[in-house]
This record gives C-alpha cells, structure tokens and sequence, in this order.
C-alpha cells in the first residue's frame, strides 16, 4: 500500500516542465567556509544543477572535495577549527546553549586565519570575475567582504531562518514562528509565545551582538578597515532561497526575494547497491533504519545509549540498518553496520518500516519526500523544534536521548512499525509536497539565473531591509502619538486647573 501511494505522490516528477536553455555559461562561487556534511549536500545539489548547465561553479568549503563534475572547482581551506566531524554534539545535549561558545571560537579562527591563505587571498582579489556568489547564511558571516559591491544570493539550510530574514526586511511573527531553540508546535499558548518571544531575542542577541559577531567583526575590520559593516554587507544580498516548503512547514508571509526550495536536494529512488539491496529485499519483516545524522554521530554515543540500541535490536523481528561511524562490536546478527548509507535510497525503499533519526532539518524533509514513518530522537539546536513539528504532523513518536531504555524503545517501534495511520499521516503529506508544478531544484536554478540575468535583481529588494529597528516597528511615531496625547492632556489639566482657581477667586470676590 505504501509503495502505491508514494509511486503516486512521484507522479509529479516526471511532468514538471524543463527549464529554458540559460543565456550564457555564468562564472558562479559558492562560499560555505563553515558548514556540515549536510548542508554541504544543500549547496552541492544546487552547484550541480547549475554545472549541468555549462556554469562554472567554484566552491570554497571547510570539507573534502567529493565531486568530480568537469565545471565544479572545489578548494578546502583546512582551518582545523571548522571540523564538524570532530564535534561530540552529545556534549551539548545537557546544556545547548553552550553551542555558541564553540560558534565562537570557531568565528574567531576563520576572522584570524581565512585571509591569510594565498588561495583565498587570490580568491578575494578576483572576486569580480565572478556574475554571482552564493553563501551560506547560517555561520558564514567571515565571507561577507567578498560580497562587497557583488551580486549574492544565500541559502538558509534551516528554512525560513529568523534573525536572516529580519535584515532582508521580513521580521517573521514570533506569535507564530517557533524559535531556533525551542520545541513548541502551532498554536502556542499564552506562556509559549511568551518564552518564544524571548527566545527569539536572547539567541539573536548572544549571537549578533554579544558573543559571535562583535570578534568578528574586530578582527575583519582590521583586515579591512574601509569596508562597511558585515550586517551592512549582508543587507545587500538579492535573493534568498530557503530550505522550506509551506506544505511541511509553517506558512509565513515571504518577500518576492525569498524563494521555497525545500527538498531541492531530494530525488527519486535509485538502485541500491547489491549488498543493501539484498539485506533489504530478504527481510521478512521489513527493515528499520537508523542514521543520527553528520554532526550527532552514532560512534559518539556513550556505552550505556549503544547498549541500548543494541538490546532493542536484538528483540525486533526486522532487520536493521545502522549507520556508525566505526567498528561495533557485539551486533546482533539482525544488524547491518555500515559507516556510510544512501540515505535516500534506503528511505525510499518500500521494506523500510521506520527511520529512528536525529531529526535533523534534511533528514526529515527525505523522510517526508520518501514517505517513510519516523523516530526522532532530538539532540541539539533546531532538532527537537523540527521532532516536535513531525509528531505533532503525525508522522511518528518522538522520544528524549536522556528518557531511553529498551522496553520504551521497542514498544515506540512496535507502535510505529505496526500501526498505520504514521504511514498514512507521512504519505499524505509527501503527496502534498510532490504536487507542485516545477522541482524545486529547477526553482532554485531558474531564480538563481534570474539575478544574474537582471545584475542583482534590485527591484526584489524590501524597503524594509533599510530601515533601523525602531523604524520598522514604528517605535518613533508611536513614541510621538504618546507624547502628542501626554501633552494635551497635561495641556488639559493645566487649562482646567487655570480655569478653577480664575473661577474661585471670582466666587470669592
């Protein structure tokens, strides 16, 4: 029944339009000094599409080169202190907001250290070679003075991202948009929107203004001291292609300048390799696939949370498929490690009963498209905020990393595995998202040529994004409208009181 229903809801894919030839073949550098595996798969899927076009891409990254596409030049600035893989994110569990002090000092290194390397020495030079750059919005405010009087566009790997879209001129509703760091669904109640608000504005305020920005912004202007401001610079982007889509997230009211393209980097199921795809097809009882994700790695679990994965395996009837990141010892003979999966393919597999994940962004936008039923298990940042929005969506249950034991873990499975409606809920929403009348990797590519093509695209830019705070929120008018109404009524009572004692001193006479 589920391979009917997802096999209808890819339907679509077959009849979206083709894009037009492009113009010309553009020069295009993508800029993402500090940026995880999956974010990184984001960008690629953009950067290939765009290089399948006859556009020379070029890409400065924190990661291995991994492509061999003839027009992607890739270059890695190897500043050790941008290695995700190196991260323990289970350290963070207990205590999140720690993560801005790793942001930090991560921050520190690439201002001290980016521009000092030759090659992005050169790069920066000749940086006006180029017809566009594109960025990662999210932790890469260090490229922000190549972007000077360039055309550039950004990606927001966390969707419809707050504090970035506030500075393009769009300040989302906190009444209505759930922050970063917290784990409530729509509709808030009174006491949430509250602590929402609050958190909204404790994150953006230990990120911009306190803790990460203002380092930077030190050490670049020593670098270069005639440049504007990073947040001046960063005003200036034209387009912005968010990892979102209204059909699996919240609908938000969006400048024509940012542009849904959730799900770009999915697509259709491919062949497996022999050994998965036997492992798979053997399974009598289906298979169950875990994956914590690029940063929250499988091997940096404790002994006491592998012992538990192991002993719940052991009582499944399913097969499982797990990846981590090293030798495991002691697996039941039920369990497939590999360090390395296709995870897509794998979801998109028919045998496939359930994918316990980290509830990362990506992960769960490939779970939706692939119409598999979840288990997140939430670690950090936006992961419990995004596990929250599933279970709530009825796709599955979400469990806490510190709450697991066996007995909780195999009957969450069971439930999962065994009733239907987390498949039903899933495949309706994945047929929801597939009815569109373009991909959103063609979307993505069609707006990006469209800055080009039209020399930044000014004419997307919102007013809003020039106006300071207090302007945008009308703070001075309503400031004066106060000060208007005090004066006349002190104004009033003055008069009154004049008037009163004239009036007495008349009577008295």
């Amino acid at each position: 029944m589920r391979f009917l229903i997802v096999s209808m809801a890819l339907l679509p894919i077959i009849t979206w339009a083709t894009l037009p030839p492009p113009e010309g073949s553009y020069n295009i550098l993508f800029l993402l000094p500090y940026t995880t595996r999956s974010h990184r798969i984001l960008h690629m899927s953009l950067a290939t599409a765009l290089a399948d076009r006859g556009h020379k891409i070029t890409m400065l990254t924190n990661q291995i080169p991994s492509d061999n596409h003839p027009n992607i030049s890739e270059f890695t600035h190897n500043i050790k202190e941008t290695d995700i893989d190196a991260v323990n994110a289970f350290e963070y569990y207990e205590a999140p907001e720690k993560f801005l002090i790793l942001f930090r000092e991560t921050y520190n290194a690439l201002g001290k250290g980016l521009y000092q390397i030759q090659e992005v020495k050169e790069l920066y030079e000749k940086r006006k070679e180029f017809d566009l750059i594109v960025v990662d919005s999210i932790l890469n405010d260090v490229v922000y003075p190549f972007v000077h009087e360039m055309p550039f566009i950004t990606i927001t790997g966390l969707g419809a991202e707050e504090m970035h879209s506030a500075v393009m001129g769009n300040v989302l509703n906190p009444s209505y948009t759930v922050a970063l760091t917290v784990d409530f669904t729509i509709p808030m109640t009174l006491i949430q929107r509250a602590i929402n608000i609050l958190e909204s504005i404790k994150f953006a305020f230990f990120f911009r203004k306190w803790l990460c920005i203002p380092e930077l912004q030190a050490e670049i202007s020593k670098q270069f001291p005639n440049l504007p401001r990073l947040e001046e610079l960063e005003r200036n982007v034209s387009l912005s292609l968010l990892n979102t889509h209204y059909s699996m997230d919240t609908t938000q009211p969006l400048l024509p300048s940012q542009i849904e393209v959730g799900c770009m980097h999915c697509q259709p199921r491919r062949p497996l390799p022999q050994d998965l795809a036997q492992w798979i097809e053997e399974a009598e009882h289906g298979v169950i696939y875990f994956n914590l994700g690029s940063v929250t790695q499988g091997a940096f679990l404790t002994d006491e949370y592998r012992n538990i994965f192991l002993k719940t395996f052991a009582k499944m009837k399913q097969r499982i498929i797990w990846k981590f990141e090293k030798n495991l010892e002691g697996c039941p003979d039920n369990v497939l490690i590999r360090k390395w999966l296709p995870q897509q393919d794998i979801l998109a597999h028919p045998k496939v009963k359930v994918f316990i994940t980290h509830g990362g962004l990506l992960s769960s936008q490939e779970t939706i498209y692939h119409s598999t039923p979840v288990i997140p298990i939430p670690v950090f940042l936006d992961q419990p905020k995004v596990a929250a929005k599933m279970q709530k969506s009825g796709f599955g249950i979400v469990l806490k990393l510190k709450e697991l034991t066996v007995p909780l873990l195999v009957e969450t499975l069971n439930e999962v595995i065994s009733n239907p409606k987390y498949a039903q809920a899933i495949s309706q929403a994945s047929h929801l998202l597939h009815d569109q009348k373009e991909t959103p990797i063609d979307r993505a590519v069609w707006w990006t040529e469209y800055v080009i093509r039209h020399q930044g695209a000014p004419s997307l830019r919102c007013p809003g994004a020039d106006l300071s705070w207090i302007e945008y929120l009308c703070l001075d008018i309503l400031f004066l409208a106060h000060l208007v109404v005090f004066t006349f009524f002190w104004a009033a009572k003055n008069f009154l009181a004049i008037a009163w004692r004239v009036n007495m001193k008349e009577k008295k006479e």
